[in-house]
């Protein structure tokens, strides 16, 4: 294989590329990129056996062939090249890929490509999606999607599609952020799928880099799925299970929903979050008009701040994550907001006052008396 190209379009290609590899697998192919020369042009691929990455590589091919390098090692030499065009070439005899660029060579061994799985399919007709939509949606509840690998359920995201309706669901069973979102075209096929959070957080980094108004493309096929944006696929594992029934853990009514200005509450929120640390809680006391949030760690102190608010009844003092609590609110892009409360013991609700369709439950953490 032969071919030459750009530092820039290399780096370019290989720092998207390399996040798909492994550092951890007993698999040693899976630790590689695989560079794909043809007559019809140069891909890059890349997988750690959970999501795989393709994505187009513009380059002159000199003499075609299909090599696998040491992925981060190849992306980590390429961004210290000189500036300018850039040969890269095998050379039989020492089974290594050599790199030309200005005076600067170097020699990669390659690894045995033979065990590098296959792209997987993404044959029939694709569900276009808009990509802005999928995007902003991603951004909104990924992050309540858990990390414990014990529960794998819960470490996707929910997503289904139908006529011009995306929603997007993720819970870690402390929370659980759910996002409808409005498609500018309809899709043409229903969509259901659990896909791991990772995979979309990846997703919303393409689809940034392409730009949102590039098209955005998806093949759903039993246990995989595959998204094209911009020149570039990306295939995920779908996640078996059942996702829970979200709708059932939202409460159906609430005794108090008090309006709050967004901003102001999450400035307070960081502040006094500052104080709630090793596992305390960040408390919410509303009492007639008035909102104090504190938090006390042993040995480092203690904060309080008050606000008013449109909250009227008795005194009611809920305790929070206050990691959760600041994340529902960032995510929370209108100016105002309805915080929704039951009890001490019941979850609390965040959503915007009016405007977009978002909903954000946070499970409460018992007090000290």
């Amino acid at each position: 294989m032969k071919l030459k190209t750009t530092k820039h379009e290399l780096v370019d290609a290989l720092s998207v590329t390399s996040r798909a590899t492994s550092t951890r697998s007993a698999l040693q192919a899976l630790s590689g990129v695989l560079l794909e020369a043809s007559s019809d042009g140069t891909v890059v691929r890349a997988t750690d056996a959970e999501i795989s990455l393709e994505l187009s590589l513009a380059a002159e091919v000199e003499l075609p062939g299909s090599i696998l390098v040491p992925g981060r090692l190849l992306a980590d030499v390429s961004k210290t090249l000189p500036d300018g065009d850039v040969t890269l070439a095998t050379r039989e005899p020492e089974g290594d890929l050599e790199i030309k660029a200005g005076s600067s060579s170097f020699h990669l061994r390659l690894l045995q490509a033979d065990d590098f799985p296959k792209f997987p399919d993404s044959a029939g007709d694709p569900v276009s999606l808009d990509s802005k939509a999928v995007s902003e949606t991603i951004g909104r509840v990924a992050g309540a999607a858990s990390t414990d690998e014990g529960r794998p359920v819960l470490t996707g995201v929910f997503m289904t599609a139908e006529a011009d309706a995306l929603t997007m669901v993720a819970t870690d069973s402390y929370r659980l952020a759910v996002k409808t979102t409005k498609l500018t075209t309809p899709v043409s096929t229903p969509i259901e799928a659990n896909v791991p959070a990772r995979a979309l957080r990846e997703l919303s980094r393409l689809i940034e880099a392409a730009g949102e108004d590039t098209e955005l493309q998806l093949w759903l096929g039993e246990n995989q799925a595959v998204f094209g944006s911009g020149g570039t696929r990306l295939a995920s594992r779908l996640i078996d299970g059942q996702f829970p029934n979200y709708k059932q853990l939202i409460p159906d009514k609430f005794d108090h929903e008090v309006s709050l200005d967004r901003d102001e509450l999450l400035d307070v929120v960081r502040r006094v979050s500052q104080l709630a640390q090793r596992n305390a809680a960040l408390k919410l006391s509303f009492s007639e008009g008035e909102l104090t949030i504190s938090a006390e760690t042993q040995d480092l102190g203690d904060a309080k701040e008050s606000m008013p608010v449109s909250f009227q009844g008795d005194l009611l003092e809920v305790g929070f994550n206050p990691d959760f609590v600041r994340a529902g609110l960032e995510s929370i892009q209108e100016d105002e907001i309805v915080f929704k409360l039951i009890s001490p013991l019941r979850p609390g609700l965040l959503e915007p006052a009016a405007g977009e369709d978002f909903s954000y439950l946070v499970m409460p953490i018992r007090l000290n008396d």
